[in-house]
Formats: C-alpha cells, sequence, structure tokens
C-alpha cells in the first residue's frame, strides 16, 4: 500500500468532528500478530497537545484525512495593535 502522508502534513481522524488537528511525525513499523510480517507502510505516528500537554498515538492511514488549513500546535493570543491620533 503507497504512503498517504509525509512528515509535516497536518491531519485529523476521519469522521469525528471533535478530534484535535494533529501532525504527522513519522510512519512506524507494526508487526501483524497472526501472519507474523512486518507492515512499515500504513500506520503513522502523529502528534497533538491539549492543555499544554504533548500527546502521541500511532494510528492506520486510512483513518485519517489530510487538512488543508495548517498552523502551529499552539494557540497564541495575540493583541491587536492600538492606533491612535495624539491631538495635543
Amino acid at each position: 500500500m503507497p504512503r498517504k502522508f509525509k512528515s509535516g502534513d497536518w491531519v485529523k481522524v476521519r469522521g469525528k468532528l471533535t478530534t484535535p488537528k494533529m501532525q504527522v511525525l513519522k510512519y512506524v513499523s507494526k508487526k501483524n500478530p497472526l501472519m507474523g510480517w512486518v507492515d512499515n507502510n500504513t500506520y503513522v505516528e502523529c502528534v497533538w497537545y491539549k492543555n499544554g500537554e504533548r500527546k502521541t498515538e500511532v494510528f492506520h492511514q486510512n483513518k485519517l484525512i489530510k487538512t488543508i488549513d495548517t498552523g502551529g500546535l499552539f494557540k497564541t493570543f495575540l493583541t491587536p495593535p492600538k492606533f491612535g491620533v495624539n491631538l495635543n
């Protein structure tokens, strides 16, 4: 099976509305306990942050979809600049 993602891609779990946006770290090897063969091309390790805590999990690539919007893993709160005219 061909690889669908590359390291750094932004993904979400397919069919779930409340899942976080995650970043693909790498493909990982997973051994099939019944057949005994090792699969190198279908399981990806993803990372996301929740409440400042780093979380990682391994997903099958068919359970993920690529997101169009990219961005950082951290929330940044920036205050808009204040422009004012001083008439004194």
